[in-house]
């Protein structure tokens, strides 16, 4: 089981910029492919959008609506951040972390998910 906690969501000016952390604790959380997901307000979490996933060897996968503003990284084996630049409003949603990828990148399911984290774009 893989435990996972984010933070650094909050508000922001559009064209402005925001960190997201996500603390992941449990078994081999090293080896684990993990992710971004976004949901926007009430759609439920079964809706929610692929944002950003990284392999265990580094490999990063972006959605098509934050390419080139959004980067994934490691910061080390039980952190993982995500970097969002140039915010638009529509990027506004709960950010949640996943982790233990099933399936592959082109069609990712994510066994563990965190609470998530509110991101408010104003315009």
């Amino acid at each position: 089981q893989v435990q996972l906690a984010e933070s650094g969501g909050g508000l922001a000016q559009a064209g402005g910029s925001l960190r997201l952390s996500c603390a992941a604790s449990g078994r081999n959380v090293g080896t684990l492919d993990m992710g971004w997901y976004r949901e926007a307000r009430g759609r439920g979490r079964d809706a929610a959008e692929f944002v950003a996933g990284i392999s265990w060897s580094g490999r990063t996968y972006y959605g098509n609506s934050v390419k080139g503003r959004f980067t994934i990284s490691r910061d080390n084996a039980n952190t993982l951040s995500l970097q969002m630049n140039a915010l638009k409003p529509e990027d506004t949603a709960l950010y949640y972390c996943t982790a233990d990828m099933h399936g592959s990148w082109t069609s990712p399911h994510f066994a563990s998910w965190g609470q998530g984290t509110q991101v408010t774009v104003s315009s």
